[in-house]
């Protein structure tokens, strides 16, 4: 993992070899987390839901021709069906469980199995009941864990006693322990944010490939990439990424760009020349 990544933003401006790479390219996939780089976290994940910025910022950038956007999350598929369903962008539920093509149907990556939540929850809730703030949140193959709201010096502390109480319990079972952003997460094993988005790059081929992500579960996308991706992360951490950006912030600022960046290339098109357009699957939104 590198240690020093170079800033995706210089003097207020992305770098010119992502926009470069971007406009040279016909067949160009962005692959994005969303909790904590497309949005802020908040103390509760019901309340993280996407600002009309950002819906007009991805259905933009979704409806070029050429642009495959999609959206690689550890949310369950009815907040993104919810959300995101009428966009044009692809979407990725529960770290890589669940896939959606743009304008297609769900479908899982694998076969999978619920039986070990039956052993697995009775342990989440009783540290839900040890640490006031936290609460137990049941995806279909997924437990998640939240303390973003509990008491900043109690919660890191009742996180590693969970993390250790679960590596116990599940030792013979076939399942994962995930740690995130002020939450534990137990699925499966053999999913990851990776395989899923490997689905895309492979049938899709595409000559740009940007990912963003801010989380260690992140870290199995960018391993998986070829090297020629773009891969960034949303905060300081040890990482597989080759560039950072401080917040969610600048990654709105990086997908405008790339959004402007598609304009100016449209306006280079010589009259009468083939033109990269929006596809007819785009609602009209505000520029």
């Amino acid at each position: 993992m590198r240690n020093l990544r170079k800033h995706l933003i210089e003097g207020g401006k992305v770098q010119a070899e992502l926009i470069q790479a971007y406009q040279a390219a016909e067949r160009r996939a962005l692959l994005l987390d969303y909790d904590g780089t497309l949005v802020p976290f908040m103390g509760e994940p019901k309340l993280a839901q996407p600002d009309a910025e950002l819906m007009d910022l991805l259905r933009g950038l979704g409806a070029v021709a050429g642009n495959e956007v999609v959206m690689v999350s550890g949310r369950a598929r009815r907040d993104l069906d919810e959300w995101f369903g009428e966009l044009p962008v692809s979407l990725v539920a529960e770290h890589g469980v669940w896939l959606r093509h743009k304008g297609g149907e769900w479908r899982r990556l694998r076969t999978l199995t619920t039986e070990w939540k039956e052993a697995v929850r009775p342990l989440l809730q009783l540290y839900v009941d040890r640490l006031p703030g936290a609460l137990l949140e049941e995806k279909e193959f997924t437990l998640a864990w939240h303390y973003r709201r509990a008491d900043p010096e109690q919660g890191p502390i009742r996180a590693k006693e969970l993390v250790d109480d679960l590596a116990a319990h599940t030792r013979n079972i076939d399942v994962q322990v995930l740690e995130g952003n002020n939450v534990i997460e137990v699925r499966n094993t053999g999913v990851t944010k990776g395989t899923a988005a490997m689905e895309w790059v492979t049938s899709y081929a595409p000559d740009f490939i940007l990912a963003i992500g801010d989380d260690w579960t992140d870290e199995d996308l960018f391993r998986a990439l070829p090297s020629t991706a773009f891969s960034v992360r949303v905060g300081m951490a040890n990482t597989a990424a080759q560039y950072f950006l401080p917040d969610h912030r600048s990654v709105r600022l990086v997908l405008r760009e790339l959004r402007e960046a598609t304009r100016e290339r449209l306006s280079q098109i010589p009259s009468g020349a083939a033109r990269v357009t929006p596809s007819s699957s785009a609602r009209p939104g505000v520029q």
